[in-house]
């Protein structure tokens, strides 16, 4: 699969603390809104690609004066979805990632992406995002280039974060651990695509 996320809203602000409505100690959190928010994944294979959607639990922005203290983002993997296939083609290639193969859902029914790190980038709202990303109970970090936008007390965020699958044990179709797949193989790096929105709220 080649682009999974998660995740991640984690972007962020190191100007947006007043912009949660204020409190005393001007510390903010901003709520991630999972009806606003969407993930999208792309996975390729020799053959071709698919893509699809993952929904957003929920997710928080922790801002303290102008400074950044926390940020972390959770995707309910049971919701993966396939939008470029239909029917009988769409349910097994859903069912085949929730599967073992892929993510065991059923035992991991949550990946969590937590940001630890925010540097500037070249332009005004970029960022180059680090943090740790969890899928399949297996934590490795993570860094991708991100924009962020803050507008009336709203944050957006959008970016795209690309992720060795192996490193999480979806190792299904790899040439890195099987030989002889010819055009069955699928390529390790899958993408996520982010659009998150997150609204302030005082603490």
């Amino acid at each position: 699969m080649k682009k999974l996320s998660l995740v991640l809203l984690s972007v962020l602000f190191l100007s947006v603390g007043v912009m949660a409505k204020g409190v005393d100690d001007g510390k903010a959190v901003y709520k991630v809104d999972p009806m606003k928010s969407k993930v999208t994944w792309t996975g390729k294979k020799v053959t071709g690609e698919h893509t699809g959607t993952v929904s957003v639990n929920n997710g928080e922005v922790h801002v303290s004066g102008e400074s950044l203290e926390l940020a972390n983002i959770k995707m309910d993997m049971n919701s993966i979805a396939c939008t470029d296939l239909s029917g009988d083609m769409n349910q097994k290639l859903v069912g085949h990632l929730k599967s073992d193969d892929f993510f065991s859902v059923e035992n991991h029914p949550h990946a969590v992406f937590e940001a630890t790190g925010f540097k500037a980038g070249a332009a005004d709202g970029e960022y180059i995002v680090t943090g740790k990303l969890t899928i399949k109970g297996i934590t490795h970090e993570l860094s991708f280039p991100a924009t962020v936008e803050v507008n009336d007390g709203t944050v957006t965020a959008n970016g795209t974060a690309e992720i060795d699958r192996t490193k999480y044990d979806v190792k299904y179709g790899s040439g890195k651990f099987f030989s002889g797949l010819g055009d069955k193989m699928i390529y390790d790096d899958f993408e996520i695509e982010f659009n998150l929105v997150a609204t302030a709220e005082a603490i």
